[in-house]
Order: C-alpha cells, then structure tokens, then sequence
C-alpha cells in the first residue's frame, strides 16, 4: 500500500481534517501541530508542484514561517530583493525601493519556487511527526469526494487508487485551490471581479547574470501591445510573464514554438539573447479579486484560494493565504482545547475579510494599470508612462503596491488601549524592531501563546493569571531601539496575539486589564463580578 493511503472506513473520528495540501494546507496544519493539534491532510497530488507559481515570499509571510520553526531553510535557497524597475518602450520610467535597513530581520521579499515552498513545509511535517508520529497524518493521492456538515462536526468521503472511505472530523478546513470541491459542493460562490487580462507564464532555464529585482515592461517596441514581466529565481530559473491580446488563442500562444519565439525576442531585446536557455513550466493566468462571502460555514472553514482569489501583481495570493493560515490556526487551536469561545472562529472570517478588501482595493489598481479593461483606461496609462520619466509625482501611478502586513481596524479582538504616539496600535502586526544586537521583538514571542511584551523590569504577575489561556510575560530594556520605535517608556506593555497582532497597549498594565484584554482576544464571555 501506498504510504499515506487509507482503504477503508475509519473509526472514531479527528479533531480536524484539511481539504488540500499545498502551501496554505500546511502552514495549517503546522500551525496547529505547534499548539498540539493533530490533523489530517488530504492532498489530491503524489507529490510537490510542479513550476514556480507563486514564487513571492513577502516579509509578513517570513515572520510567519518563522514561527512555524521552517525560515531558516527559505532564507538560506530564496533570493532577496528590494527593487523593481518599469519601462516604457524601451526607457525606464519608474524604480521603487522597498523599504529596508540593516536592523531588519528580514527583507521586504524573497524569491522562491514554490516546490521549494512546499518542500521545506513538508520536511517540517516530517520533523514533527518524527517527535510526535501521527500529528500531521498527510495522505497523497487522495480527494475529498462528498462533504455532510453533521450537528457536531462534518463527514467527508475520501477516494483514492484503492478506493474510498468516509471519516468524520470536529473541523474541515478547506485549503483545496481555486477550485475548491468543498466549496462547490457547499453551493458557494467567490463574488467581486474578475478582470479580461490574461498573461502566459514561462518559467526558462537561463543562466544570466542580471539582478535580483521585478521589471517590467509597457508596449516595448519588440512586442507593441502587451506587457512583460520578468523575475529571477534560484538555479537560473527566470520567470516571465507576458500578456496576452484580447481574442488572442491561449492554446496557440502555449505552443512550444510559439513561446520559443516570443521568449527569444524578448531576450535578444534586452541583450541576453545569446546566452543558452530552455523553457521547463508554461501556464495561463487570467486575473481577478474575488471572495466569499465568509469564510466559516459551521463546522468548516476556507481558507487560501478556496475562500479568494487574488491578482499576481502585488504578490498577494500565496502571501494572504499564509496570513489566514496564521490567523485561523491559533484561533482554531483555542478553540479545540476549550480556551476560546465559538465566536473567535467568526473574528477568523470577519478579520480576513476585512485584509482581502484592503487587498483588493490595491490589487485592482495594480490591475487596471498592467491589463487596461478599456480604452480609456488604456489612455490613462498611455499618458502615465508617456509622462513619467520627467514626472516623478506621475511616476508614482507605476507602482505595483507590493502586499504589505494588514492592520485589522475593525477587530473585535482588540481592547481598549492608551494613547501612543509611536508604535503598533491595536489591530496592526508587531513591527519588527531590535531589542538588541542580533535580537528583534518577533524573537521574543511565545509562538503557541499570548505574549505580553513589558519594557523595562519584567512583571511576570501581570501574566500569570490568564485563566486556561497560556500566556507568557517577556522584557525588552525601555532604552532599545524597539522601546523608541513603540513609544515605550518604562512600564509599558503591548499584549500581543499568537500570530503576533497587538490586542491591546498600555502605558502602564495591571492584571485586570491583561485579563480582561485577553478574555476578550479569545472571545470568552467573563462572568460579572
């Protein structure tokens, strides 16, 4: 038999099943694995992807993986990068920079195929299963075929090459892709937009010398009418994305001469032509901003391109599926273990959300400018890029808006907190200032726990009494460069979220208002007193 294949039914029943088993899938069950959740991953697939797809790893989706104890593998192969440059034609009408520093622990984004991606991830599950066997229960080749909600939990048919079988679970978290069978068979649909541009993906084998940095390429004069998009990844492999004109035949485009041609042109073009390269992944991409509705259906909940899609440009597909991974997994792990209420799996829903229209709203400028969805949309981009290399404040209407951390405003979690003139308020991700030499804020955070961060002495009895919910009291002197970044004098304190958002931020803590914070973070309904 197969390792990871099930020919039967199975007794009894797991706390959670995940529908997919791809990036998001096991950042999921990672995230649970860390705060002592098993789960069970079911995965169509026999093995990695195959091509880079989502190739962009985001700063916010490091610090992620980083408490998933897997950064190191990523930093080490991954290609860091800060810059992008745009041409019009054949000049160069608009460079951006990232925002970086000396101080950072990580860069604002590095370059990995996502084989590498899920390759590092299930190494990890290995990691895992070799202290604890049996906490990630991955099984390749096999799909969920039914779904039955149940007044406790959910029932799944599963098929494989042997057959099939039907498990029950308390929670089904479906990270099954695009086009998710979850959701369809639930009769739920993605709503917002979806946008007429279609662009070739072609990874080649190319062994080039040129920077780590995103360009891209308007109406060059080697190919009138269509935009070029080109990144560097590890192994000489380079990414190209061009579009394509409307009516245009994709199959015709993906003909291997055909994108031989296109490829050779482009290269020739910007002077590489002459060194050797060969094509090893092709695909087509059609854009879009789209979402559901929610993304907890009673006992299931959606996360990754199973509950939105996104567009490439700005990197946030695979990036907003970590943050949900991130989100939902503590979340969803305080619940099981009885320290949350029910209604911090709705916050889960109403929280990202809340980032897929932050998103959205970035992602469709971005979208418009790089595939028109009219002629006048067309002639306004004409006219920015025509005018933008003697412009700068036109220049800026290039910009691709690269994803960045989301700050939940609106959060139900987040308590009522001092005035600061400085620093994260509650709702946003912690910024990641030094603490010391070679020791930033992230370093300090319980990863399976609320963490509540003190500057100056260390109140440890400010911690202590959180009832069921694990949280641990650390210190950062009130001289660091991170008390100056926090507006953080001495006795402050910022309770901080397991995925690392501020739940609250006060000049001076007492037990109550940890208590009463946290109480609230989890959605736990306190008796008057």
């Amino acid at each position: 038999m197969p390792a990871g294949l099930a020919g039967r039914d199975e007794p009894g029943r797991h706390p959670v099943l995940i529908a997919g088993g791809g990036p998001v899938g096991m950042a999921v069950a990672l995230g649970l694995a860390r705060r002592g959740v098993g789960s069970v991953v079911i995965e169509a697939d026999d093995s990695v992807c195959e091509g880079s797809r989502a190739a962009c790893i985001s700063r916010r989706s490091l610090e992620i993986l980083d408490r998933l104890g897997v950064v190191a593998r990523f930093m080490e192969k991954g290609l860091a990068w800060t810059r992008g440059r745009s041409f019009y034609g054949d000049r160069e009408v608009f460079r951006f920079d990232m925002p970086t520093g000396e101080a950072d622990k990580f860069p604002p984004m590095i370059n990995l195929q996502q084989y590498y991606i899920e390759q590092y991830l299930l190494d990890e599950i290995a990691a895992v299963n070799r202290k604890r066997p049996g906490t990630i229960d991955f099984r390749w080749q096999s799909r969920i075929t039914a779904v039955r909600q149940e007044a406790d939990g959910v029932a799944v048919t599963v098929s494989n090459p042997l057959g099939d079988y039907d498990a029950r679970a308390d929670w089904l978290v479906a990270c099954d892709g695009g086009q998710s069978f979850v959701r369809n068979s639930l009769g739920l649909e993605l709503k917002g937009v979806g946008y007429q541009g279609r662009y070739a993906i072609v990874d080649i084998e190319l062994p080039s010398k040129s920077p780590t940095e995103r360009r891209a390429w308007f109406d060059p004069p080697w190919a009138r009418g269509t935009t070029i998009l080109m990144h560097r990844q590890p192994d000489d492999i380079w990414r190209v994305d061009y579009q394509l004109a409307a009516g245009q035949d994709a199959a015709q485009v993906m003909e291997p001469a055909q994108i031989r041609a296109f490829v050779q042109n482009h290269l020739d073009a910007i002077g590489e032509g002459h060194l050797p390269w060969t094509p090893v992944w092709t695909s087509i991409y059609r854009a879009g901003a789209m979402t559901l509705d929610s993304y907890r259906h009673g006992s299931i909940l959606f996360a990754g391109n199973s509950a939105h899609a996104m567009p490439i440009f700005g990197v946030r597909g695979l990036n907003s599926g970590f943050d949900d991974a991130d989100n939902l997994a503590w979340k969803l792990a305080a619940r099981i273990r009885g320290q949350a209420g029910d209604a911090l799996l709705d916050s889960y829903s109403q929280e990202r959300i809340e980032a897929f229209h932050v998103n959205a709203a970035s992602a469709m400028r971005s979208t418009e400018f790089m595939s028109p969805p009219h002629r006048g949309f067309e002639l306004m981009r004409e006219a920015a890029l025509s005018l933008a290399g003697a412009h700068p404040g036109i220049a800026r209407l290039i910009n691709p808006r690269q994803t960045h951390a989301i700050h939940y405003q609106s959060s139900a979690l987040s308590a009522a907190s001092d005035a600061f003139e400085a620093g994260p308020p509650p709702g946003a991700p912690l910024d990641d200032a030094p603490v010391r030499d070679g020791v930033f804020v992230t370093d300090l955070l319980a990863g399976d726990a609320f963490t509540l961060l003190c500057f100056g002495p260390e109140p440890m009895a400010l911690a202590r009494d959180a009832g069921a919910v694990p949280c641990r009291a650390v210190a950062a002197p009130a001289s660091s460069p991170a008390a100056r970044a926090y507006g953080a004098t001495e006795g402050t304190a910022y309770l901080v979220r397991p995925d690392g958002h501020v739940c609250a931020r006060w000049r001076r803590a007492d037990a109550a208002r940890v208590q009463a914070a946290i109480a609230q973070a989890c959605q736990i309904q306190r008796s008057p007193s």
